[in-house]
């Protein structure tokens, strides 16, 4: 199987999630004999080549975060440039990931990839969902390090699953997401605890990241 991976982030790949869940999940497509091409839409010089290989091969995967409950703008234009037939069949598959851990938060975005498919002359072949992916790029922070490396091997693990089931449209993809809903349990905890402790987070984040104003500071009243 040979998989065109086309990232829809607008980040450079740099400080793109969405990226570092592509790394991880080819590494499951290769442990499994499959190749793959990855374009980044974020780079514009790739987009030739990108929508290239999105006409001549069969089986393609856009990755992407939830934006304010939907697809990037980056990709809605990518994608206003795609033909709407084809002479080769191809399936369409997407891995949608986002900040919010709950998987009710990404439904009305998988919603409207479910509809994408057809109207670009292709069948569907499922959406991997999950959220909790915000603070991926601080896998090297020691004190994330353990939890993030173990999200990103789940997602090698899905490589390796599309590449035997072919799509995303298993029982194991439907568990990957995680919770629907998190217990309201959850939710008394973090207005209570969780809160704070996601707040001195932030602040430790915003420092290493050269932020030198209290994250609520306001300049400009």
């Amino acid at each position: 199987m040979h998989v065109v991976i086309i990232n829809g982030s607008p980040r450079v790949q740099k400080f793109s999630n969405t990226d570092k869940i592509i790394q991880s999940f080819v590494k499951g497509l290769q442990a499994s004999g499959s190749s793959y091409d990855l374009y980044s839409l974020s780079n514009r010089k790739e987009w030739d080549a990108a929508r290239a290989s999105f006409i001549t091969h069969d089986q393609i995967i856009f990755a992407l975060p939830l934006f304010v409950e939907c697809v990037p703008s980056i990709m809605l234009e990518f994608l206003e440039t795609l033909p709407t037939e084809r002479q080769l069949p191809a399936q369409m598959s997407f891995i949608l990931h986002g900040g919010f851990d709950e998987g009710h938060q990404l439904r009305l975005c998988e919603r409207f990839l479910q509809s994408l498919p057809a109207q670009l002359g292709c069948t569907y072949g499922g959406c991997l969902v999950q959220g909790g992916s915000f603070l991926i790029r601080m896998r090297d922070d020691e004190k994330m390090k353990k939890t993030m490396t173990k999200k990103l091997d789940a997602y090698t693990k899905m490589g390796q699953s599309f590449v035997s089931n072919g799509n995303f449209m298993t029982t194991e993809a439907g568990k990957f997401t995680g919770p629907e809903k998190n217990p309201w349990i959850v939710h008394l905890l973090f207005r209570l605890f969780i809160k704070r402790i996601v707040r001195k987070n932030f602040e430790r984040f915003a420092q290493q990241w050269g932020c030198t104003r209290p994250l609520d500071d306001k300049p400009y009243l």
